[in-house]
């Protein structure tokens, strides 16, 4: 029995393996995001104006590529959902609610787990 269960690991890894293998890079990426996105995340974004923090959102669990209607293209933009931080202090106050963001391919932003 334990041979048995053994063979059929190693089988299991194995094609594991070779089926990832033959995904793209993208198909790859997009495993990985989908997996993240059922485990969720506590992300952080953060926006630069130079070198001034001016926005930051809390609670990020994924910023998505905005694409086109009709042709699928990229957009120069990024969305997602996060807590406003409105007084900076890295903290979801209660008053401090989840809202909907855009942010521009063309601006500084940061964007990171929070550690804590």
């Amino acid at each position: 029995m334990k041979k048995t269960f053994t063979r059929l690991t190693v089988f299991a890894a194995s094609l594991a393996v070779v089926l990832l293998t033959a995904c793209t890079q993208e198909q790859q990426n997009k495993i990985s995001r989908d997996i993240q996105n059922w485990t969720g995340t506590n992300g952080v974004l953060e926006v630069y104006a130079g070198d001034k923090l001016v926005r930051r959102f809390l609670k990020v669990d994924k910023i998505s590529t905005a694409l086109g209607t009709d042709d699928k293209s990229p957009r120069a933009y990024r969305y997602g959902y996060g807590v406003l931080d409105e007084n900076l202090n890295m903290l979801a106050d209660p008053d401090e609610k989840k809202v909907y963001f855009e942010v521009s391919d063309y601006s500084n932003t940061v964007f990171f787990e929070n550690p804590r």
